[in-house]
């Protein structure tokens, strides 16, 4: 008898882009480990908005380490993706806030 799914690599875990959005900085900068590295290369890969915000933050980090300032437009869609994955009624923390607190 084969043991045929014993031989099989685990499957790797999509990511949705909040989980991208966490790791995402480290991705960047080498700092995650392989496994996540895939996941966040594979999402980027398919999904338009988190892929272009991989070009703004190389674009940003590109800038910053030729001493020039990054470019304001760049700047601004990629705070507005954050707070757009912090969703409405958070502080920009991800602790949600009472209206009239």
């Amino acid at each position: 008898m084969s043991m045929w799914w014993k031989r099989r690599q685990p499957a790797e875990r999509s990511m949705n882009c909040v989980q991208v959005a966490r790791v995402l900085q480290a991705y960047l900068d080498a700092e995650t480990d392989e496994v996540t590295a895939r996941r966040v290369a594979a999402h980027t890969e398919d999904c338009r908005r988190c892929g272009l915000e991989v070009e703004t933050y190389r674009k940003i980090k590109k800038a910053l380490t030729r001493g020039t300032e990054p470019d304001a437009d760049a700047v601004e869609r990629l705070r507005g993706f954050a707070e757009g994955l912090l969703g409405p009624g958070t502080d920009g923390e991800g602790t949600e806030q009472t209206p009239g607190a």
